[in-house]
C-alpha cells in the first residue's frame, strides 16, 4: 500500500469527524524578493483587526521570514508533532497583535516515509487548527518547486504576489503554467487572486493583473482574479528595515491602508470560496494525496 493510499484510508475514517471551520489561504509567488511574506503577515494583522483569529503556517522551508517579521523565535516546529508526539497547540508561537504562527522547519521533509500511525496522529492534530482559527494563512516558498505547487494545488484559494518588474511577471507566469499543466490541479475548484505589490499607481496595479490574466487566458485557458495593489511606500520599506510590520508600525500610511482594503476584499468575497474544501486538515490530506 503506497503512502497516498494509506492517507486516503485514514481520511475516510476520520473525515466525517473533522471540523470544517478555518478558511485556508495560500500565499505564493513566482520568485523571491517580491514581498510575499510581508503580504502574509500584514494580511494576518488586518484580519486580526477585523476580529478574525489567524494562524500563519510558515511553509517556506529553510527560511525564517515570518518569524523574523513577527519578532518571535519558535521553540518547536511541525517535526516535533510528527517525531516527538507533541500536540499542535504546543508548537504554536504567539506573535504580535494576537497573530500566531507555526514553523514548518524541517517537518515536511521526509513525509513520504511516514507510517500510517504518524499520518493519523498528524491529521488529528492539524484538525485542531480548524477549531482554533477563523483563517489559516499558508506562506509557501517562492518558485515552482514541487513542495510549493503541492500546497497551491491543495488549497482552493491562492494569492499570487507579483511586482511590475518583467522578471517577476515572467516567473509568475512560469508558476501558473506549471500549475495548469499539473494533472492534480483542480482548475475549476481553485480561485487565484493576483496581488500587485510595489506599484506606483492604481493603473500600474491593474496593468500587472491584466498582463498576467491575458497570457493565462490565451495560453492556459485559465482565469485569474484581481484582489488589489500595494503602492510603493517609504514607510513600508522603513518598517521592513526595522523588522516591524507596517500595519502596526504605521497603520495610517498608504501601504497599511492598502492591506486593509485587500483584507476587506477577501472577507467580502468569502461566499465564492468552495465550502467543501475549507479546513487545514483537508489541505494536508490533499498535500499527501499529491505526493
Amino acid at each position: 500500500m503506497d503512502q497516498a493510499e494509506k492517507l486516503r484510508n485514514v481520511i475516510k475514517l476520520k473525515n466525517q469527524k473533522l471540523p470544517q471551520k478555518a478558511r485556508v489561504i495560500t500565499v505564493t509567488s513566482g520568485k523571491g524578493g517580491v514581498g510575499k511574506s510581508s503580504v502574509t503577515v500584514n494580511l494576518a494583522i488586518q484580519f486580526q483587526k477585523m476580529n478574525k483569529k489567524v494562524i500563519i503556517f510558515d511553509a517556506d522551508l529553510g527560511l525564517a521570514n515570518v518569524e523574523v517579521m513577527l519578532g518571535a523565535i519558535p521553540k518547536h516546529n511541525l517535526s516535533d508533532v510528527i517525531y516527538r508526539g507533541m500536540d499542535i497547540r504546543q508548537i504554536i508561537t504567539e506573535g504580535p497583535a494576537g497573530v500566531s504562527f507555526i514553523s514548518g522547519g524541517s517537518g515536511i521533509v521526509g513525509m513520504n516515509n511516514l507510517s500510517k500511525d504518524q499520518i493519523t496522529f498528524l491529521v488529528r492534530n492539524l484538525a485542531q487548527l480548524d477549531e482554533m482559527a477563523d483563517i489559516v494563512l499558508v506562506d509557501t516558498g517562492a518558485g515552482i518547486a514541487d513542495s510549493v505547487l503541492e500546497f497551491v494545488m491543495a488549497c482552493p484559494e491562492v494569492l499570487l504576489v507579483s511586482t511590475p518588474e518583467p522578471s517577476s511577471l515572467t516567473d509568475s507566469y512560469s508558476l501558473l503554467k506549471a500549475l495548469h499543466r499539473n494533472p492534480n490541479f483542480a482548475k475549476s475548484g481553485t480561485q487565484i487572486h493576483v496581488v500587485a505589490n510595489r506599484v506606483n499607481s492604481v493603473e500600474d496595479g491593474q496593468a500587472v493583473y491584466d498582463k498576467l490574466n491575458t497570457v493565462v487566458s490565451q495560453f492556459l485557458n485559465g482565469n485569474l482574479e484581481y484582489l488589489g495593489m500595494i503602492p510603493q511606500d517609504s514607510m513600508f520599506e522603513k518598517a521592513i528595515r526595522q523588522q516591524q510590520i507596517v500595519s502596526l508600525y504605521a497603520p495610517e500610511t498608504k501601504s497599511a491602508k492598502a492591506f486593509e482594503i485587500l483584507a476587506n476584499n477577501l472577507i467580502e468575497g468569502a461566499h465564492d470560496i468552495p465550502l467543501m474544501k475549507r479546513g487545514f486538515a483537508q489541505l494536508f490530506a490533499e498535500f499527501f494525496n499529491n505526493r
